[in-house]
């Protein structure tokens, strides 16, 4: 096996436990009744990208392309 598809593997397990810290610390998207109120229209939601579940959710999407990235590059046999 080689080195490159050794570093390979190790990012790829590091970036599996960030995906999965990224998904348990996000909030979940069902607002209850909330929403009926219509307090789905406040400040803070009309500007949630700039927030920090904005964050953790652009996060989220980085780490699942890199997984997925990283997991058709290692099943490629290049290496």
């Amino acid at each position: 096996m080689g080195a490159f598809r050794i570093i390979l593997m190790i990012l790829l397990i590091i970036d599996g436990i960030a995906l999965v810290t990224l998904v348990l610390m996000q909030e979940g998207k069902s607002q209850g009744l909330g929403a009926i109120a219509g307090a789905a229209e406040t400040y803070w939601g009309k500007n949630k990208g700039r927030s920090m579940e904005g964050r953790l959710v652009k996060g989220t999407t980085i780490c699942v392309v890199a997984f997925f990235v990283l997991a058709l590059l290692l099943n490629m046999k290049l290496f």
